[in-house]
C-alpha cells in the first residue's frame, strides 16, 4: 500500500507542477526555475566537505545569484512597478542589497576560514525568505501576473538578458 500511496503522490505532483508551469508566463517560470536551481545547490553544499569543492560550487551559486538579481532589477521590476505593491518592490530591493554584500563579504574569504560556512549558510537563508517573498500567494509574482505587462514578452528579454551577463560574468564569450 505504501507503494500505491507514493506512486499517487508522485503522480499528483508532478501533475501540480505540469499545471503550474503551464500557467506561469515564461518571466515567471524563468524566475522561478532560477530560483529551485540555487535552492538545490545550496541543499548541495551542505553535504560537501572540501574546500575546493565548497569554493567551486560557492562560486557557481554566486554567479546565479548575481545574474538572477540583475535581470530583476534591470527588467522584471522597474516594468512591474505600479503593477506590484511599491513596499514589496522596495523590500526586494533591500534584500537583493543584503545578499550582494554577502556574497561580496564570502567572495573575499576562503572555505577554510572562520565563518565561511556559517555565511554561505545564512545567506542561503535569505534568498529562501526571498524566494518565499516572491512566491507566496499575494506575493510579488502573484500580483505580477495580475497587471498589464505581457509577461512573455518580458521573460524573452530576461532569458536574452541573462544569457548576456552569464558569458560577461562568468567569463565566457558570447556565442
Amino acid at each position: 500500500m505504501a507503494t500505491t500511496a507514493k506512486a499517487t503522490s508522485k503522480t499528483t505532483q508532478a501533475r501540480r507542477t505540469r499545471r503550474t508551469g503551464r500557467r506561469d508566463p515564461l518571466a515567471i517560470s524563468l524566475l522561478k526555475k532560477d530560483h529551485r536551481e540555487v535552492a538545490g545547490w545550496f541543499d548541495e553544499y551542505e553535504q560537501l566537505e572540501g574546500d575546493a569543492e565548497k569554493q567551486a560550487l560557492f562560486n557557481k551559486i554566486a554567479l546565479a545569484l548575481k545574474v538572477h538579481t540583475q535581470i530583476e532589477e534591470e527588467i522584471f521590476y522597474p516594468e512591474e512597478r505600479g503593477d506590484i505593491e511599491d513596499d514589496m518592490l522596495d523590500e526586494a530591493y533591500v534584500e537583493h542589497d543584503g545578499a550582494k554584500k554577502l556574497i561580496a563579504e564570502i567572495e573575499g574569504m576562503k572555505p577554510s576560514e572562520q565563518y565561511y560556512d556559517a555565511k554561505v549558510k545564512v545567506l542561503g537563508e535569505y534568498i529562501t525568505h526571498h524566494v518565499k517573498e516572491e512566491e507566496q500567494p499575494g506575493g510579488l509574482f502573484a500580483q505580477a501576473k495580475k497587471g498589464d505587462e505581457d509577461l512573455d514578452a518580458m521573460g524573452e528579454r530576461l532569458k536574452a538578458r541573462k544569457e548576456e551577463l552569464m558569458a560577461e560574468l562568468g567569463g565566457k564569450k558570447p556565442n
